[in-house]
């Protein structure tokens, strides 16, 4: 079984055996124990999500998805018997519960998808943080977030409730701990808000006077927004953050999701006067793109934007060419890390949300 990493640049075998260095130091790993995401045939089964057979035809690389999530790959041979194809998918479904199911307590295998260690900020904030991928027959949810390792004051939340799904991209002001931990108080306010019934205004309000109480001075931008995935109501609010982009028939409809600025959070704007909720109805095949002002505002080498058409062109083209929506966003992250010399400035999150109800 190989797991992807942090990153999903490369797949890391699990241990079988004792590791000569810690788990976290990728020079302890052998070579054959880390295959490239993107030129490997373990990495074409992650990318598509399928089944991919070895030039032998006794060989197989079976992807390990936990619901839509992608985990990592199983190897598996060799084999020649006609049901052994379909035992092995049995497997690597039973092996993806079984890996997922030790992830939150088992520190040997969340290091083995770690190439170097994390700041105390990023720990702690991924430790908050919800699984990339989501979804259901009527609606899907995918997000990515850079820098992995130093993430300072980015967090993405999204779930699904009676035929709803909730969103959220927060992005704290700073990159260090104080940033982190505001983000932290941001998600979980968010989640203690709606799960007690509180409307998109009410998270708001308490994330504004929770920072307001205990992390004074501390200034942080978001939009929140849920997804009626039956009717396909959108509403959202935008608390100083850049608007989300709507992607329509492979094209950005410009100006979509536009609407007047709200003040930002953490100052007490909105523990008065709530800020406004605004409502638009999607058709089938829409997808929302949340983002941070890290993505659109990265700069090359020789100062040029990464921007919000370069944003959009990368998405609709990866999803035109058959791509799954978390393939999409793994492609992006990498060309704005491309872009920017692989080194950001600024943490750089995006979620994109897409409605394909069944009726």
């Amino acid at each position: 079984m190989y797991v992807a990493d942090v990153q999903q640049a490369g797949l890391v075998v699990l241990p079988l055996r004792d590791s000569a260095g810690p788990l976290s130091d990728s020079s302890a790993l052998d070579e054959g124990d880390r295959l490239a995401i993107d030129n490997s045939l373990a990495g074409l089964a992650y990318r598509t999500q399928r089944v991919q057979l070895g030039s032998d035809g006794t060989t197989a690389w079976l992807p390990m998805i936990d619901g839509i999530e992608r985990v990592g790959v199983m190897e598996a041979g060799p084999g020649v018997d006609p049901g052994w194809l379909d035992a092995c998918k049995a497997l690597a479904s039973l092996a993806t519960l079984l890996v997922i199911s030790k992830t939150t307590h088992n520190d040997q295998l969340i290091a083995r998808g770690r190439s170097r260690p994390m700041t105390l900020q990023a720990e702690l904030l991924w430790a908050f943080l919800p699984p990339r991928t989501i979804g259901t027959r009527e609606a899907t949810s995918t997000a990515v977030l850079e820098p992995a390792y130093d993430i300072g004051g980015d967090v993405f939340d999204h779930g699904f409730a009676n035929g709803r799904l909730h969103l959220a991209l927060l992005d704290a002001m700073g990159h260090d701990l104080a940033a982190g931990g505001a983000s932290a108080v941001g998600l979980a306010a968010c989640r203690s808000t709606r799960r007690s019934g509180g409307t998109l205004a009410d998270i708001a309000r308490t994330i504004d006077s929770t920072l307001g109480q205990w992390i004074p001075n501390r200034l942080m931008t978001g939009i929140i927004a849920e997804l009626d995935t039956r009717q396909g109501e959108l509403t959202w609010v935008n608390c100083g953050h850049p608007a989300p982009l709507l992607i329509r028939g492979g094209h950005v409809r410009t100006g979509a999701l536009e609407r007047p600025a709200q003040l930002p959070l953490g100052f007490g704007f909105h523990t008065e006067v709530p800020p406004a909720q605004y409502r638009t109805r999607l058709e089938p095949g829409d997808r929302v793109l949340l983002y941070s002002d890290g993505v659109t505002e990265a700069r090359s080498t020789d100062k040029q934007l990464f921007g919000e058409t370069r944003l959009a062109d990368t998405i609709i083209r990866s999803m035109a060419a058959g791509e799954p929506a978390p393939e999409a966003l793994r492609r992006l992250i990498e060309n704005l890390m491309t872009h920017q010399n692989h080194h950001l400035n600024d943490d750089a999150t995006i979620l994109l949300a897409e409605w394909h109800p069944t009726h």
